[in-house]
């Protein structure tokens, strides 16, 4: 069995394969930003060539990208058109009452400034269900067919429908689904129902809406590289990275593309938790510096810990969907560096990229940045860079650190060590947040330095932050990749269920957990995971009656019985006790949200074979 993973980085495309005899092919390459499979598909050759193998050869390729999480952050998105309640046309436009300045009459409100979705395009119908999911209006079907087509008039690539309380009953978003395929066929269509199923109307609202934003430019590029995998006869299709650390088939990504989002990010901390498990050190922290960013990410036990859906933001929106807790900071090896005009020197976020790229790739770079300072200390060796592949010039490295070193009166050394010095400080801070500040002391994880620049910082992080050691594996930069190859197909499927463990409605809980673990497993089948293969495992996000946000808690198979019940409070109890300090026992818990996450059991493609690919990341390359 040979497994392919590719992921794609701003900077880099990192390529990994894995045979079950043992054998590991690494591979890195420059990402094609303008269209990323050509990249990965170039690579591909190139990595089979070096395997000696065909590409047909492959059985199964994972793939992690960006694609969706830079059509959000660069604001390129498809021009979207959304339909909604009468009365709600501006729930995007008005969202929380928190603002980045709270005190401030003049701010740029980011989801105002960049749209998702233009106020002319937000077009409402006669419609109305209730929070219990009973109809009060019944949607006008004539308004509906008026706005599609005055939509398609305009040129929308793209459509959100989004109704008040569609997640206790979806019919009237369905309708609308079907409407939309007789009066525009083709459009890319996006239903708060299918994306987000739970309450909190303006957070289902926004990742509709970016389903839709991302939608079509999304779908185009997983349907060009499954196009692309299956002519060379790639794998029987490609199986793409979550931001919940699963994987799901090119159908369902194209149909929910706002599930990937943080593809990659997520892939990264995957590797590192599963090189620190075959270590011996399962409590990791995860540092992946690429060309653009720095990933930082804490896992207690080797478990991915799981972020609260008002904290799921990509950008300046918010997206509910199941994401795993990673933090991205701008430091990178194209981190540039400058003085400001108040003298402050300075280095990040701004990042030369993959073009033109650090001056000592004499690509066109003519700012300095991390690596042309790394160049000009002699940490990177310019005759082996990418194992001899690029050529890199230590002249204009030099050349570049030098104006640097002018501005400050230092020599060039001096300021390179500078550059590096800022980059390794916003990185430290960046760790502390995530671990001290969480209750977690970095005393007791290794640090697992990843990415083509990560062992280069993570000395003096782990000195600074008293981590014991530092784990380096073989090959860091396409440590990404190799967690592609560590992960199996998951679904995540939720509902709202409103409940109290004082007065339970059993009977509603076990209905909707039944529907949810049924659509779990139909999705898989779909994918053809076979039935003796399927796994489920159900959690719920629970808080007690009065507060405003929710902890997610692992909740038991079997029935639903009051000794279920009792079973997830005593399990809400104690998260919050450790997350907060304090637990109230004799409060009643007030079940929110259920989810059932469906999953295949160990098989071809799951980490735990008969060989792993992790064990030739810990010997030396």
């Amino acid at each position: 069995m040979k497994r392919l993973g590719v992921d794609v980085g701003g900077t880099f495309t990192d390529l990994i394969l894995w045979d079950d005899d043992g054998s590991v092919t690494v591979h890195k390459t420059p990402s094609t930003n303008h269209d990323p499979s050509i990249g990965s598909m170039d690579g591909i050759a190139v990595l089979a060539d070096r395997a000696g193998v065909a590409p047909a050869d492959i059985d199964m390729f994972f793939h992690g990208t960006t694609v969706a999480t830079n059509i959000v952050l660069e604001h390129n998105g498809s021009d979207v058109g959304m339909i909604t309640t009468h009365g709600f046309r501006d729930l995007l436009h008005i969202a929380r009452k928190k603002r980045p300045l709270n005190y401030s009459n003049y701010q740029d409100l980011p989801w105002q400034k960049w749209q998702l979705v233009p106020r002319r395009n937000r077009r409402t119908v006669a419609e109305r269900i209730d929070a219990a999911g009973e109809v009060l209006t019944p949607l006008d079907e004539g308004d509906v067919r008026r706005e599609v087509r005055l939509l398609k008039e305009r040129g929308v690539e793209a459509i959100a429908v989004a109704f008040l309380h569609a997640y206790r009953n979806p019919t009237h978003e369905q309708r609308v689904r079907e409407i939309i395929e007789e009066e525009f066929p083709g459009v890319f269509v996006s239903l708060s129902s299918d994306v987000a199923p739970q309450y909190r109307e303006y957070e289902r609202f926004s990742t509709t809406a970016l389903n839709a934003f991302v939608g079509p430019k999304t779908s185009n590029y997983i349907d060009r590289l499954a196009g692309k995998a299956k002519q060379a006869q790639i794998g029987e299709d490609v199986h793409l990275m979550t931001s919940a650390g699963g994987l799901v088939t090119s159908r369902s990504a194209s149909h929910t593309p706002v599930s990937l989002l943080t593809s990659g990010v997520i892939a990264g901390l995957l590797g590192g938790c599963a090189i620190g498990k075959a270590s011996g050190y399962p409590s990791v922290i995860t540092l992946d510096v690429g060309g653009t960013s720095a990933d930082i990410g804490v896992a207690p036990d080797g478990r991915l810990r799981m972020k609260h859906l008002l904290d799921t933001r990509i950008g300046d929106y918010h997206a509910m969907v199941p994401m795993a807790e990673v933090d991205t900071i701008g430091a990178g090896g194209g981190s540039i560096a400058t003085i400001d005009s108040g003298g402050m020197f300075r280095v990040g976020p701004r990042s030369a990229g993959a073009v033109p790229g650090p001056a000592c790739y004499d690509n066109g770079g003519t700012e300095p940045t991390s690596t042309d300072a790394m160049v000009v200390m002699g940490w990177l060796d310019a005759d082996s860079f990418l194992s001899g592949s690029m050529e890199v010039k230590p002249e204009l490295a030099n050349e570049v650190v030098q104006q640097i070193a002018d501005r400050l009166g230092s020599d060039v050394e001096h300021a390179a060590m500078g550059i590096f010095s800022i980059l390794a400080h916003s990185m430290t801070e960046a760790i502390s947040l995530h671990s001290v500040r969480k209750g977690y002391d970095p005393r007791e994880f290794s640090l697992v330095a990843e990415g083509g620049a990560g062992p280069l910082f993570a000395w003096q992080i782990a000195e600074q932050l008293g981590v014991p050691r530092v784990i380096i594996p073989a090959h860091p930069g396409i440590t990404s990749a190799l967690g592609l190859l560590t992960t199996d197909i998951r679904y995540e499927v939720p509902t709202t269920v409103w409940t109290s463990s004082a007065e339970p409605n059993l009977e509603l809980v076990a209905a909707q957990m039944d529907r949810l673990s049924s659509e779990a497993t139909s999705q898989l089948e779909a994918d053809g995971i076979d039935a003796s293969r399927i796994s489920l495992e159900r959690s719920v996000d629970c808080r007690y009656v009065g507060q405003g946000y929710e902890l997610r808690v692992p909740a038991p198979d079997g029935d639903i019985t009051p000794e279920w019940i009792e079973q997830v409070a005593a399990a809400f109890h104690e998260a919050h006790g450790r997350t907060y300090s304090q637990r109230f026992d004799d409060k009643p818990v007030q079940l929110v949200n259920i989810r059932v996450t469906g999953g295949s059991a160990p098989s071809t493609t799951s980490a735990s074979r008969r060989s792993s690919p992790v064990a030739p990341m810990l010997r030396r390359p």
